[in-house]
């Protein structure tokens, strides 16, 4: 069982020597040095939307790969993931941006896991309704632009631009637009019969412009979890307006000085 920890400024430096800027909440026991880490994508992405975090983390010596989910069932994302997890060779840190939270919770409980990290993520409970959950918190500006076609969404343009990746230059933005990936319609209605956050240690960013998932949201499931944590001002799509402190936080929890 982890232990939520509230730092002094004392054990702040000390954190901040140890893992490079990190805020409110610390791990009890530094993870195992990882020698790999598995990025996983949200909805309407996909595995380059990681492009600007991976040179980083190879830099470090990092064995990098992205996945390349589906985005058609829980089943099907986790199965693409363990796919992965399936060629590591060593200790792995698995990291998931969005939706994808929710895969590496049920992922993560991979023997070769030795620390998650969510970015703007789900991280539901073992079979928790999280829409219930989510339903707590405000209705946020980007779901009035999910559109449904033939049972599988996708944002408008304008939902993307302003709200999606609201922080990113326009150009970029709609770049990323033209190729997101569209989800299954029922993808959010699954559920996971593990939560990997209560057995590994467990790392989040906050991203508190989200207009996509809300930040109380964001911020009561990483409370939850005792994980680290760090806040950007940032939209939805830190991993790639915030690339540096995204790949410092798995840097982190690969128990590599950033």
């Amino acid at each position: 069982m982890k232990t939520r920890i509230k730092l002094s400024l004392t054990a702040l430096s000390l954190a901040a020597t140890m893992f490079g800027s990190m805020p409110a909440f610390a791990q009890s026991v530094a993870p195992p040095k990882a020698v790999n880490v598995v990025l996983v994508h949200g909805a309407w992405a996909d595995g380059s939307s990681w492009a600007n975090v991976i040179p980083r983390l190879q830099a470090a010596g990092l064995n990098v790969t992205s996945v390349q989910n589906p985005l058609t069932s829980l089943a099907d994302d986790v199965a693409a993931t363990r796919r992965v997890l399936a060629l590591q060779n060593g200790p792995t840190v698995l990291v998931g941006h969005s939706w994808a939270g929710t895969v590496v919770s049920e992922a993560g409980d991979d023997p070769k896991v030795t620390a998650l990290v969510y970015v703007a993520a789900r991280a539901p409970d073992a079979g928790e309704d999280f829409n219930a959950l989510a339903a707590k918190y405000p209705t946020m500006p980007v779901r009035a632009g999910a559109k449904d076609h033939d049972g599988y969404v996708t944002l408008t343009e304008d939902a993307y631009v302003k709200y999606f990746g609201g922080d990113l230059p326009h150009d970029q933005a709609l770049a990323l637009y033209a190729t997101q990936q569209p989800i299954a319609k029922t993808l959010f209605n699954g559920r996971t019969t593990v939560a990997a956050w209560h057995d590994k240690p467990s790392w989040y960013a906050v991203s508190k412009q989200d207009q996509t998932t809300s930040p109380d949201l964001e911020r009561f499931l990483a409370q939850r979890m005792h994980a680290t944590t760090i806040e950007l001002d940032s939209s939805h799509l830190s991993l790639v307006s915030h690339p540096k402190e995204i790949a410092d936080l798995i840097l982190a929890a690969a128990g590599r000085a950033p």
